[in-house]
C-alpha cells in the first residue's frame, strides 16, 4: 500500500499538539520550539503534496485514500485533494509556522499575581493552533461529505478556547481587556458557526436519504454522488435540491462570512491576539469558501444557478457594507476584520460568477488573502504589543521611530487595497473579469469596494504611522529579529505571487475547468466575438 501522504499531512499537526499539550508547564521553551518544529514538518508535507499533484492528469481528485469506516450508513475514510485542496493546504502549513513565531510570547504567564487571575498555559496556545491546522488541513482533503462535516465542526472547539481563553491583553482604551468580552466573543463565534453546523447537519442527513431512496445504499461520497448524478441514476428533484443547497450553503456562509451572517467576525478579532485573528480570517474561514466550491456546486449544480442571483446581491452587499464600516472604524482589529469581511464578498463574487476567470481568481483570492492579511495582521499585532492599545487615535509619527514597522505595515495595507504589482491585484481582477463577463451591473458596482479599500487603508496608515511623533511612541523599538522572520517572507511572497501568478493559475485552473463542467456552465463568449460570427453566417 503506497504510503497515505494525505493522511500525515493532517495526522503530524494532530500528534504535535498532543506532544505539545503533554509538555510539563515549567517547561513553556519546549513546547514552543515542540510545536514549531511539528508545524514545520507539516510544511515539509504540504510541498511534498504539491510537488506529487500534476495538474494535468486526469479525473477530479488525486493521492486518493479510500477506506471503509462505518459501513452501516455508508460512511468512508475518504480523502483526495483537487488544485484548488492543494493551494489551500499549503497556504494553511505555510502560515501556521508564522502564526506560533508572532504567538511567541503571547501566552507567557501574566505577570498579575491577584487572586483572580487567569490561568494561561504556554502550551496550550501552541497545541490548540496545531490542532485547528490538522481540523482545516483534513477539511481541505475530506471528499466523504460527513467525513468533511466532523472535523468543520471540531475545529470550533479550539478556536472557541484561543478566543476565549488566549484574547488580546490590550484592550482598546490600552487598559487589560475583561474576561467577560473575550468570553462573549468567543461563545458569539461558537454559537453562530455551530447554529450553521447543525443546519447542514440535516441538509447531509436529507442527501444520504435521498442517495438510499435511488442508488439502493446510501453513500456520502462527493465522487460516488457526482458520477450517479452525470449517469442519469441519481435525479434530487427540483425542490429537494434546492432544499439541501440551502442547508449546506447556510453554513458555509457564516463561515465564510457572508452577509448578514458575519456579525461574530469583528469581535471575535477584535478580541483575540493577532495571531489567532490571523488563524481565523486566514486559515478557518477559507474552508467555508472553498467547501461553496467543492460541496455546493457541484453536489447541487442546478440550485447552485437558481440561488446565483441572491447570492451575487449578498455578496456586493458584503464588499460595500465591509468596506464602509472598515473607513469608519476607530480599532486597527475591527478595521482589519470589517476589510476582511469585503473581500469575502469578492470571493463569493467570483465563485458565483460561475465563470473560469472568476472562479480561479477566487481561488488566487482565498490564497493571496491569506498571505496579505496575515501579513497587515501580525505587523498589527506587533505595533499594539508595543503601544497596548487597539486605538488608532492613540499613534503618530511611527515611522519616524520604527521605520521598518511602518514599511512592512505600508506593504500589508498596498496588498490588502490591491495595488498592482502585489498578489492580490491579480485575483482581484480576475474576479472582476470574469464577474463583469457574465453580470456586468455587478462587477462594475463591485468596483467601488476597490477605492473604499484605497480610503480605509491609506487613512489608517496616514493616521497611524505619519504625522507628528506622540510622546506614548516616541520611545517604540523597532521589529526585532523574530518578527522580521515573521513579516519578510510574507512581504517576499506578496512580491512574487504579484509578478508571477502562473504557479497558482497552472494549480487551480484545471481544478476550476472540472468544477464549472458538472455544473454545466461555459464562459460567455465576448460580444465581438458574437457579432462577427453573426456578420459571416449572413
Amino acid at each position: 500500500m503506497s504510503f497515505p501522504l494525505l493522511t500525515a499531512t493532517a495526522a503530524v499537526p494532530a500528534i504535535g499538539a498532543i506532544a505539545t499539550a503533554a509538555v510539563p508547564a515549567a517547561r513553556r521553551a519546549v513546547a514552543k520550539w515542540l510545536a514549531l518544529l511539528f508545524s514545520l514538518v507539516t510544511l515539509g508535507l504540504a510541498a511534498v503534496v504539491a510537488v506529487r499533484f500534476d495538474p494535468g492528469a486526469k479525473g477530479p481528485f488525486q493521492l486518493t485514500e479510500s477506506h471503509a469506516w462505518i459501513r452501516d450508513f455508508g460512511v468512508r475514510y475518504e480523502l483526495g485533494v483537487d488544485g484548488i485542496a492543494v493551494a489551500l493546504i499549503a497556504l494553511t502549513a505555510l502560515l501556521i509556522p508564522f502564526v506560533i513565531l508572532a504567538g511567541w510570547h503571547d501566552a507567557d504567564p501574566l505577570e498579575d499575581t491577584s487572586p483572580n487571575r487567569r490561568w494561561r498555559p504556554t502550551q496550550g496556545f501552541f497545541a490548540l493552533v496545531l490542532a485547528v491546522e490538522a481540523m482545516v488541513v483534513i477539511s481541505f482533503e475530506a471528499t466523504d461529505v460527513f467525513l468533511f462535516y466532523i472535523f468543520f465542526e471540531a475545529m470550533l472547539i479550539p478556536m472557541y478556547f484561543l478566543i476565549g481563553g488566549f484574547g488580546d491583553r490590550a484592550g482598546a482604551d490600552g487598559e487589560e481587556r475583561s474576561a467577560t468580552l473575550r468570553s462573549q466573543a468567543a461563545v458569539k463565534f461558537l454559537l453562530y458557526n455551530l447554529a450553521g453546523g447543525l443546519i447542514m447537519l440535516a441538509a447531509v442527513i436529507g442527501l444520504y436519504a435521498a442517495t438510499a431512496d435511488q442508488l439502493g445504499s446510501g453513500t456520502f461520497s462527493l465522487t460516488e454522488i457526482v458520477q450517479a448524478r452525470a449517469d442519469g441514476k441519481l435525479e434530487l428533484g427540483t425542490g429537494t435540491e434546492r432544499l439541501l443547497f440551502l442547508g449546506f450553503f447556510f453554513a458555509f456562509a457564516v463561515k465564510a462570512p457572508l452577509w448578514p451572517l458575519h456579525t461574530w467576525l469583528p469581535g471575535s478579532m477584535g478580541e483575540s491576539t493577532a495571531p489567532v485573528a490571523v488563524l481565523i480570517t486566514a486559515v478557518v474561514d477559507k474552508v467555508g469558501t472553498f467547501a461553496m466550491l467543492r460541496f455546493c456546486l457541484q453536489l447541487f449544480p442546478e440550485a447552485s444557478g437558481w440561488a446565483t442571483p441572491v447570492v451575487l446581491v449578498l455578496a456586493l452587499i458584503s464588499i460595500l457594507y465591509g468596506a464602509l464600516l472598515a473607513v469608519g472604524q476607530r480599532d486597527i482589529k475591527r478595521l482589519i476584520a470589517y476589510a476582511s469581511i469585503s473581500h469575502f464578498g469578492f470571493i463569493i463574487m467570483g465563485i458565483f460568477a460561475m465563470t473560469s476567470q472568476g472562479q480561479g481568481g477566487a481561488t488566487l483570492y482565498m490564497v493571496n488573502h491569506g498571505i496579505s492579511t496575515a501579513a497587515l495582521m501580525l505587523v498589527a499585532g506587533f505595533l499594539i504589543s508595543r503601544r497596548g492599545s487597539r486605538l488608532i487615535a492613540d499613534y503618530g509619527g511611527v515611522q519616524k521611530v520604527a521605520p521598518v514597522l511602518a514599511g512592512t505595515f505600508l506593504v500589508g495595507g498596498l496588498a490588502t487595497l490591491s495595488l498592482p504589482g502585489l498578489a492580490p491585484f491579480v485575483s482581484e481582477f480576475l474576479v472582476l473579469v470574469g464577474t463583469f463577463s457574465r453580470y456586468p451591473a455587478v462587477g462594475i458596482v463591485a468596483t467601488v469596494g476597490i477605492v473604499l479599500a484605497a480610503l480605509y487603508v491609506l487613512v489608517l496608515y496616514q493616521r497611524t504611522m505619519t504625522g507628528p511623533v506622540k510622546a506614548e511612541v516616541r520611545t517604540m523599538p523597532d521589529l526585532k529579529a523574530r518578527e522580521l522572520a515573521v513579516v519578510a517572507p510574507l512581504i517576499a511572497l506578496l512580491l512574487f505571487l504579484g509578478v508571477y501568478p502562473k504557479p497558482l493559475t497552472d494549480l487551480v485552473n484545471p481544478a476550476v475547468d472540472h468544477t464549472l463542467s458538472v455544473v454545466d456552465q461555459h464562459d460567455p463568449r465576448p460580444d465581438v466575438a458574437v457579432k462577427a460570427d453573426a456578420e459571416a453566417a449572413k
